[in-house]
């Protein structure tokens, strides 16, 4: 029998439809689930707007933002600056950039296998 697959991912939303946040502006992230490819909603969590941050180091932000979201492998948000990403993934998440409803950007990233890839996307 194969290995199930699972993921769990954040989706940087105003709506929790469409990805529509800057990283440093977001509020709020949408956690959705994965196994073998179908995706379900998990919950909503608040998070402090990361540009507040910005002055004490992207290791500062990155810091934070995995506090928040310890348990995700992933973030899927509208635009994310170089320093601001550089400490997202040294804080050990994957940074994935995107735009659209969060259905189709999750049905897109499961067909194409990018949590299965290796390395970040920015």
């Amino acid at each position: 029998m194969a290995k199930e697959e699972q993921h769990r991912v954040a989706v940087a939303s105003s709506d929790g439809d469409y990805v529509d946040e800057h990283f440093g502006n977001a509020l709020y992230y949408q956690i959705f689930d994965e196994h073998d490819g179908d995706w379900s909603f998990v919950e909503t969590r608040k998070v402090s707007p990361s540009c507040g941050f910005a002055e004490e180091g992207c290791g500062k932000v990155g810091c934070l933002l995995s506090e928040r979201l310890f348990d995700c492998e992933a973030i899927f948000v509208l635009r994310i600056g170089e320093s601001a990403a550089y400490g997202a993934i040294a804080a050990g998440l994957r940074v994935f950039e995107a735009a659209g409803p969060v259905d189709d950007v999750l049905a897109y990233v499961s067909k194409q296998g990018l949590l299965t890839s290796v390395g970040s996307v920015i």
